[in-house]
């Protein structure tokens, strides 16, 4: 289950709400050989210890990445952007299953636990760079979210690329921050474009369809409290099921009646509708 902009954007919310002006009294890691083998977390553990008896500032979130900015210059990065569990509890108890746990001073603990890709980074600000997903989602790149995120900027933009849909929307050189695969096949159907379709081609109204199927999945993802399989900062589980992805396999198109077909497209599956996705 990926946590993209709109689970991303709740977690950071509610963890501002949850920790702000709280200190840090212990930090403990767990079962995360694997994971610093493959770079999710730091090499060295013992660099976790930077958060205690630091006080938490601010929470802030951009595309799939969350910072816990702590006082004297340090930071937590979460980023379980393509599977992970962010939970807090006020009276103390933990989660069964984390890889780490941070309990605050005067009770309260906060744990992350990571199924898939992701990021787990206790990092100082002077090193904020250093780290890939911070750069992506922090320093470039547009948010959907973001003021400047326009109907022409986007006609524009799109306009200026001759790749295909996913690859100017998803991944390390999108040029949109915040959606992975999931959101995508639910944009594209909405928008009734074929994920191969590129993105130079699309005519002006075409464009104006993709950019109104961003706002629509960000926008109701968000006020759902996130997708159906996501858990939020206190258990709770989102609202929203996307319209088009794997639960469509062997389904019929409820607009046209099509049967939906499964793509292998740009490293994974996409479903789509053939009647109304051209």
């Amino acid at each position: 289950m990926s946590v993209e902009l709109p689970e991303a954007l709740i977690l950071a919310e509610q963890m501002r709400e949850a920790l702000l002006g709280r200190v840090v009294e212990s930090v403990t890691l767990r079962d995360c050989e694997k994971l610093q083998r493959i770079g999710f977390v730091n090499r060295n553990l013992d660099e976790f210890q930077w958060l205690t008896d630091r006080a938490v500032e601010d929470v802030v979130s951009r595309g799939n990445t969350v910072r816990v900015d702590l006082d004297e210059g340090v930071n937590l990065l979460i980023a379980p952007e393509y599977g992970g569990v962010v939970l807090f509890s006020e009276a103390g108890g933990a989660a069964e299953r984390w890889h780490l746990c941070v309990g605050f001073e005067g009770g309260g603990v906060f744990t992350v636990r990571l199924t898939s890709m992701g990021l787990i980074l206790a990092v100082r600000d002077g090193d904020l760079e250093k780290s890939y997903l911070y750069r992506r989602d922090f320093l470039v790149g547009m948010s959907p979210l973001d003021d400047a995120f326009t109907p022409d900027w986007f006609s524009e933009t799109l306009s200026g690329f001759n790749r295909v849909l996913k690859q100017v929307l998803v991944g390390k050189d999108a040029v949109l921050v915040g959606l992975s695969n999931s959101a995508f096949q639910d944009i594209i159907f909405r928008a009734g474009l074929h994920p191969k379709r590129r993105a130079a081609s699309l005519s002006a109204a075409e464009a104006e369809r993709l950019f109104n199927a961003v706002n629509s999945v960000v926008e109701e993802r968000l006020l759902l409290g996130g997708k159906d399989e996501f858990v939020d900062l206190r258990g709770r589980r989102g609202g929203y099921s996307p319209r088009m992805g794997p639960r469509m396999k062997g389904a019929t198109c409820p607009i046209c009646g099509s049967k939906i077909e499964e793509l292998k497209h740009g490293g994974g599956t996409v479903y789509l509708c053939p009647g109304c996705q051209v």
